[in-house]
């Protein structure tokens, strides 16, 4: 697992249209230990939950994604060679941040902790923002 973080002035304002410049910067996305994929049963039946401060602010079951993993990853090696090793993000359930009423940003002092059920948690420290 992984936690994909973006900076959101530079998603929207600082990156001249690129979507991609507001998730490249160090630090931006730490990656839990690797998962083997024969130790998860079925991937579309996953619990995720992220907690900002201990407060729960997504939780939702990988059932519910647009694509499934497999036609993710069935999409993406039409024209990339997926290398084993390779790690694909699938994307985020609802309440992130910045899509909440009202917004909730990251700041300095900030613990963010994801969990995803039978296959491990992460936690990271926001170190400034």
């Amino acid at each position: 697992m992984a936690n994909d973080v973006t900076a959101r002035w530079w998603q929207r304002e600082g990156g001249g249209g690129q979507f991609c410049r507001g998730k490249g910067f160090d630090t931006f996305c730490p990656i839990g230990a690797i998962t083997p994929t024969a130790a998860i049963p079925d991937p579309q039946a996953l619990r995720i939950v992220t907690r900002l401060n201990g407060v729960v602010m997504q939780d939702a079951s990988t059932s519910i994604m647009l694509h499934s993993v497999a036609r993710i990853v069935s999409e993406l090696s039409r024209g990339t060679t997926l290398r084993a090793g390779t790690v694909i993000l699938t994307g985020t359930p609802s309440g992130v941040g910045f899509g909440r009423t009202p917004q909730v940003f990251l700041k300095a002092g900030d613990v963010v902790e994801i969990e995803i059920a039978g296959v491990g948690r992460i936690s990271n420290p926001v170190q400034h923002a």
